[in-house]
């Protein structure tokens, strides 16, 4: 379940809970008072540690996705192959069309997968990276438009409006995560409600995100929908029709092993109930969106 909802909500949560886990032992619990919990406080607390944990994730986005994937950043001013200087140019060509001020860094990583992921902390701090299997799969075409797809999720400025929905949800997965955790503890001996309350406070946090993230997975897939109608205007709809069927006939090719950064993709599964974690909605639909678009 965790490798589907992708590294962004990984790390939040990991910060989340380690904020939480260094206040508490910290005792910086001043929402707790005599006569109970104070909500105002709670909620100013709760706000703090939640768009902490969302705004650090942003932060370290290119770089774990970097890090994690073993993406090769091309240096465009350093001696340049081929394929290299050809992704270059058009991805720099691409994010000129769509207004981008500053060139996004672009990497190649190696899997036999055939996929494409955008991330960074904004528009000027910005990486494209595709698989050495898409640019050994895929045409010309197709390349160009899961190019396009990846420049429009970062001209749309996804990663940030993400990062603010992301930390709505943590502010409210805190929120309730302490209630419930004080709750707990009322139901233990007083000198163990301490300690209760500052497990069950971790767990909460935990079990919360997990649901907490349904909602900014279908944020993620209403995006994605976006991100294609984007790609259709600066490249073409047909040839970013061309780009999602050639994903279809090469699904097989994921790499199990890189599932972990499925959020920041331009293609990921769906199965049953995991759907609801999904990043991305089906290919089948995303075609028929765009064969319906004007």
């Amino acid at each position: 379940m965790f490798k589907r909802i992708g590294l962004f909500m990984l790390v939040n949560i990991l910060v989340m809970v380690t904020i939480g886990v260094i206040t508490s032992l910290l005792g910086v619990q001043y929402y707790v008072t005599s006569r109970g919990i104070n909500f105002g406080a709670l909620l100013v607390f709760s706000g703090v540690v939640g768009f902490s944990g969302a705004l650090i994730s942003l932060s370290l986005s290119r770089i774990i996705a970097k890090w994690s994937m073993g993406v090769q950043v091309i240096d465009p001013n350093g001696p340049l192959r081929s394929h290299e200087k050809a992704l270059l140019e058009e991805v720099y060509s691409l994010a000129r069309k769509a207004g981008l001020r500053v060139m996004p860094e672009v990497g190649v990583y190696d899997s036999p997968e055939v996929n494409a992921f955008a991330t960074g902390p904004s528009k000027s701090r910005s990486l494209v990276a595709v698989s050495s299997g898409l640019l050994e799969e895929m045409d010309e075409d197709a390349v160009k438009g899961v190019l396009a797809h990846e420049i429009a999720h970062i001209a749309n400025g996804d990663m940030v409006t993400m990062t603010l929905l992301q930390g709505v949800i943590n502010t409210f997965v805190v929120f309730l995560s302490r209630i419930c955790a004080y709750v707990a503890s009322r139901f233990v001996r007083e000198d163990m409600a301490p300690i209760v309350q500052f497990i069950a406070s971790i767990i909460f946090d935990i079990l919360f995100s997990i649901l907490g993230s349904i909602v900014v997975m279908a944020f993620s897939r209403y995006r994605e929908y976006q991100a294609d109608a984007g790609a259709a205007r600066l490249t073409g709809k047909d040839r970013m029709i061309h780009a999602l069927q050639s994903l279809k006939h090469t699904v097989e090719l994921v790499d199990t092993e890189q599932k972990s950064v499925a959020a920041f993709k331009i293609s990921s599964g769906r199965n049953g109930f995991l759907s609801l974690f999904a990043s991305h909605p089906d290919l089948d639909d995303r075609i028929q969106r765009l064969q319906s678009m004007k």
